[in-house]
């Protein structure tokens, strides 16, 4: 992946190109950036920068036998790291190894992917992705052996706040004092969960979101859309290539979220306990991963609501279903309501994540709600 191939983010391009020429790579560098972003886009294609041999016009040549293995990602001074778990198939101590395969298609197919989409690839069903202990003593053995054939050998550790205590620990000395000519790349879209002494040894680069203007352009050449459609996912996307691809591909899931959060709103306010229960059993079925995607929607459309009810329309960037639906609901959303349900709902998404029993965690969150949204004042 060249640079050029990074949508938007010129600035930060022009950022990392001056570091290659002016010799000043850091080894340990942080990539900060929002999903849908392209932080992990932005790390390869850096990565390729670095190791290539004939770099011309701000970018790599793509052409040169480096270049040439790291559009298939396969050189072999490149490593990965990512989150990955158990499986039907791998059952024992796994590594980003037991799933390259995988990883290569998804990422030659698409950089923007995000942490739950690629749960889905690997089928880690309801589990949490981890780099454990086993991971770092595979990334001790690869980097402590000479380069192949670059004069780098570079390390994408993808969403660092999945490693585990022991990984970390086993890691530090290396991130700090790594052999000559080795770096690190991590990328991640929140740093709240990475081990302090890990990110304190590591450079953080600020990515931001996509600008509109850049993702639009982007978005017509890639896909034959009307101008109308492509400034309505645009505005819909928020600057995040992931929510870009799944509004254009009409993802179901989308669509499902709408239905379920209407659902739970419309119960909630009529305290029918009974069927907010079967619409719990419905939503703990669909596994962990789902749950936290629809609280993430969930919390997209409260805080569309609460610019309705703002009078800031212009900027709410609703669907054509989700308009239809908030036509009547924003008027039970205000500053004050919006606030504490976004709290209730961030928790409940906190809780998912550290495996918290889900039946339970819907529970109180309905309990919450159904005073939140009677609650107008």
């Amino acid at each position: 992946m060249q640079l050029k191939d990074v949508i938007g983010q010129q600035k930060i391009k022009k950022q990392l190109i001056k570091t290659v020429k002016e010799g000043r790579i850091s080894h340990s560098q942080l990539f900060l950036g929002y999903e849908g972003s392209g932080n992990l886009a932005l790390a390869i294609a850096y990565a390729q920068y670095i190791c290539c041999t004939n770099k011309e016009n701000g970018d790599s040549c793509n052409t040169c036998p480096s270049c040439t293995k790291y559009q298939k990602l396969i050189h072999p001074d490149l490593h990965f790291v990512f989150p990955v778990n158990t499986t039907k198939t791998i059952i024992k101590d796994p590594v980003s190894d037991d799933f390259i395969g995988k990883w290569r298609e998804i990422i030659i197919e698409n950089p923007y992917l995000n942490l739950n989409q690629w749960y889905d690839v690997i089928g880690i069903e309801n589990k949490q992705g981890l780099i454990s202990i086993f991971e770092s003593k595979a990334i001790l053995r690869k980097l402590n052996l000479k380069s192949f054939e670059s004069d780098y050998k570079i390390m994408i550790i993808w969403h660092p706040e999945k490693m585990n205590a022991p990984a970390a620990n086993k890691l530090l000395k290396l991130i700090e004092e790594p052999p000559a000519k080795t770096i690190f790349i991590l990328v991640t879209d929140s740093t709240d969960q990475i081990i302090p002494t890990i990110l304190s040894r590591s450079q953080i680069l600020k990515i931001p979101k996509i600008e509109d203007d850049e993702l639009a352009i982007f978005i017509k050449e890639k896909f034959e859309l009307e101008d109308k459609k492509i400034e309505e996912i645009t505005n819909l996307s928020n600057g995040n290539y992931c929510n870009a691809l799944e509004i254009i591909n009409n993802c179901e899931e989308y669509k499902n979220n709408l239905e379920k959060f209407i659902q739970l709103m419309r119960l909630c306010y009529g305290k029918k306990m009974l069927e907010i229960l079967e619409w719990i059993d419905d939503m703990v079925s669909t596994g962990r991963e789902r749950q936290k995607r629809f609280l993430d929607y969930s919390l997209a459309i409260i805080r569309k609501n609460l610019l309705l009810s703002l009078n800031q329309t212009e900027i709410a960037y609703l669907t054509e279903k989700e308009s239809d639906f908030s036509k009547k609901f924003h008027l039970f959303i205000n500053a004050s309501n919006a606030s504490q349900i976004t709290h209730e709902i961030n928790k409940a998404y906190t809780d998912i994540e550290r495996n918290a029993y889900s039946r339970i965690v819907f529970l109180d969150l309905s309990f919450k709600l159904i005073k939140l949204i009677r609650n107008q004042n």
